[in-house]
């Protein structure tokens, strides 16, 4: 049975949640750009566990070009933030450094409508604008 990408969703912001959690509590004690670098250590060393467990590793002439040159950019898009992100722990506290974080929501949906052609439903739209005002509110 395959899970419904929901269900990774729900799981995304369980562990995020845990994620801010956690990282304050690290970052209390640890400069914040260590702290980001720990973390990746872990998530690599964790994502590699599991590629090997399933079987899933490839050889890299096999892979295609324009996706690694764009999970490269997501990387270091990812670095950023969670560069940004973890400073920003370390400064505020993690009730309100989290919902700014989720500001990411409206960028995602501006994004996806300009670049990839996604269709902008009156949905998506109000969520958008729901979850825009809720973190402004959350972070004042």
């Amino acid at each position: 049975m395959n899970a419904d990408w929901r269900v990774f969703a729900i799981g995304s912001a369980f562990f995020a949640a845990l994620t801010a959690i956690f990282g304050k509590v690290g970052v209390s004690e640890i400069n914040s750009d260590l702290a980001t670098f720990l973390r990746t250590i872990v998530i690599l060393l964790v994502t590699a566990l599991l590629i090997f467990a399933r079987q899933e590793w490839q050889r890299p002439d096999s892979l295609s070009t324009k996706g690694v040159l764009f999970l490269v950019l997501s990387g270091v898009a990812t670095g950023l933030s969670w560069l940004c992100y973890y400073r920003a722990l370390q400064m505020g506290p993690a009730s309100r450094v989290a919902p700014i974080d989720k500001l990411s929501v409206i960028f995602v949906v501006l994004f996806a409508v300009s670049f990839l052609g996604e269709r902008l439903t009156w949905k998506v739209g109000l969520g958008g604008i729901l979850v825009t005002v809720g973190a402004v509110l959350m972070a004042l």
